[in-house]
């Protein structure tokens, strides 16, 4: 049955492996997505250019191009979601998967249920209010915060963080001093449906502490509060 999430939404769906692409679109269709498939990096990259999909599903093992370098491509024109499937136990793919722009992994073997729900689960993510796009800018130390216009300066020198990484941000710096849970993270910007290894937000938050060069040891903007989560502001 179509939902209101997946109403309209297309997913590129890239995998090497044509029939079980087939296989995931098919399911994705039954869901209410409209669904595209690559077989090959350049052709993904290319598909994701000439279409704009909502959402790719990529596989890290393609052939010409990898997934990695997929996704650091599609990152220079395109602010799609982008879930990362990888093999299990290849953490390193993963980590390396989300630091150049993936949103979320998801680890193979993945059931085509958890699939569509993990697909449903980032269209949920909320959007901008009205009155969050008139929001004045936040600003802790050289950092400068513009929720509206999600930008992002370092010391007058703009920042370009992906869509997740500014969420995140965004989260963390509308209560400054408050420590929210890796938990607490999630349900603001994913979706509190969301399942999955919540340390996703330590990838990400790492990615960020780099874009702000921002040491974790010594914090100007990103403190750590062990065993809680994360907070915006030193002390």
């Amino acid at each position: 049955m179509t939902t209101a999430v997946s109403a309209g939404a297309t997913v590129l769906v890239v995998d090497d492996e044509r029939p079980l692409a087939g296989v995931i679109a098919s399911y994705l269709a039954k869901a209410g997505f409209s669904t595209l498939q690559a077989h090959t990096g350049p052709d993904a990259v290319a598909q994701a250019r000439l279409h704009d999909p909502d959402v790719i599903l990529l596989d890290l093992g393609l052939p010409e191009l990898d997934g990695i370098e997929v996704c650091r491509q599609v990152r220079t024109f395109s602010e799609c979601y982008i879930l990362v499937l990888t093999a299990r136990g290849d953490e390193v793919d993963r980590l390396i998967g989300l630091s150049v722009g993936a949103d979320d992994y998801l680890v193979k073997p993945v059931s085509n249920r958890e699939l569509v729900a993990r697909v449903q689960a980032v269209l949920r993510r909320p959007r901008r209010s009205v009155a969050a796009q008139t929001e004045p800018q936040r600003v802790v130390g050289a950092l400068r915060i513009d929720p509206g216009a999600r930008e992002v300066w370092v010391a007058g020198q703009p920042v370009a963080l992906t869509r997740t990484e500014f969420d995140i941000l965004d989260v963390i710096s509308a209560q400054p001093r408050i420590a929210l849970s890796r938990r607490q993270i999630i349900d603001s910007v994913w979706d509190a449906a969301w399942v999955g290894d919540e340390h996703v937000v330590d990838v990400h938050v790492a990615n960020l502490r780099h874009k702000l060069d921002d040491d974790p040891a010594a914090p100007r903007y990103i403190t750590t509060i062990r065993g809680v989560g994360y907070r915006l502001g030193r002390g």
